[in-house]
């Protein structure tokens, strides 16, 4: 097995274990604490890099044990309450705010922790703005999102939310309807075992979309198989992405870059399909893709389809799978 797998599998463990732990209540487990040990993940890196290449059995046993004890550091930091006196709590924020988890809604009762409140934000379909591109910007954070289905609107997200402030706004100019759903509100943005926020996303087929998405810690799973997608670009960090393409452009363009995440792609076999990646330390299963050379990979039937997927990944810790449907 690889060392850059093994790591990874690791990670993972590590990550769901703790989740997992977290969610049936066995443990308190403070995200924020293990951020400002970020420089860890660094020294992790480094070290796979001066032993990866020697394919030594004892260099695998040092990134391993390196790997462990740092993790083992992070599980013991992390469920320790924060201490907002600490140097770094005194640099960032002198007036932060204790009680992060009583104050998101003054008329909540004591079950904020477990009741949703709904919105639904909702543009209307414009027929003579569709003769433009629309372009979708996303972001925000602890959220899980979901495509749910098409609507005769341009865009309806139904929100059910546990913090923040959500928001849909649009821009029209002279090429193109910008909308930019985002969370307002940084509190809880990297807490992503509070069962967190659900959006749910319909949109209309007849538009070309564009869409943009920034997610700090949170999933989005988004079946487009039936909308015409131009282009995906994705920018997230500690986040699960499950996303299927369909064949009704005959160009797409998908850029995926994170940090540690979990990326799953599908493509429709009579698309021709192409990856560049630029991964570092993360896992790669590209099933029906022909290695061409080192970090780029294509389908047999990439030069003779009429239309064709784009698909560039970067990332530092990330499980990256590609597959053809």
């Amino acid at each position: 097995m690889k060392l850059d797998r093994l790591i990874w599998g690791i990670l993972l463990l590590f990550i769901g274990g703790v989740l997992l732990l977290q969610n049936f209540g066995v443990i308190d487990f403070y995200w924020r604490n293990v951020w400002h040990f970020w420089p860890i993940f660094l020294i992790i890196a480094g070290v796979n890099i001066l032993f990866n290449k020697n394919n030594s059995q004892t260099g695998s046993v040092i990134s391993i044990g390196v790997l462990v004890i740092a993790l083992s550091f992070l599980f013991y930091k992390g469920q320790q309450a924060p201490n907002y006196n600490s140097w770094w709590g005194n640099h960032s924020r002198n007036n932060i705010d204790l009680n992060i988890d009583d104050d998101d809604d003054n008329n909540n009762d004591d079950d904020n922790d477990t009741a949703f409140n709904q919105l639904n934000l909702v543009e209307p379909f414009v027929a003579i703005d569709n003769t433009k591109k629309t372009v979708l910007n996303i972001s925000g954070g602890g959220i899980s999102f979901n495509l749910n289905g098409e609507t005769t609107d341009l865009i309806n997200a139904d929100v059910k939310k546990r913090h923040g402030n959500f928001s849909l706004t649009k821009m029209v100019s002279d090429s193109a309807t910008v909308l930019t759903f985002k969370m307002d509100g940084k509190k809880n943005k990297w807490n992503f075992g509070d069962g967190g926020n659900n959006v749910d996303f319909k949109l209309n087929k007849a538009a070309n979309w564009d869409i943009l998405m920034k997610l700090g810690a949170g999933e989005a799973d988004f079946d487009f198989a039936d909308f015409k997608v131009r282009s995906f670009r994705f920018d997230g960090g500690a986040a699960a992405l499950d996303i299927k393409f369909g064949d009704l452009l005959p160009i797409t363009d998908v850029v995926v870059k994170s940090g540690v995440a979990d990326v799953k792609i599908k493509v429709p076999t009579n698309s021709g399909c192409r990856i560049k990646t630029k991964t570092g330390l993360s896992a790669k299963d590209f099933e029906g893709f022909e290695k061409l050379s080192d970090g780029v990979y294509q389908t047999s039937n990439y030069a003779s389809s009429t239309n064709k997927i784009f698909i560039n990944l970067d990332g530092g810790l990330s499980n990256f799978e590609v597959s053809r449907y």
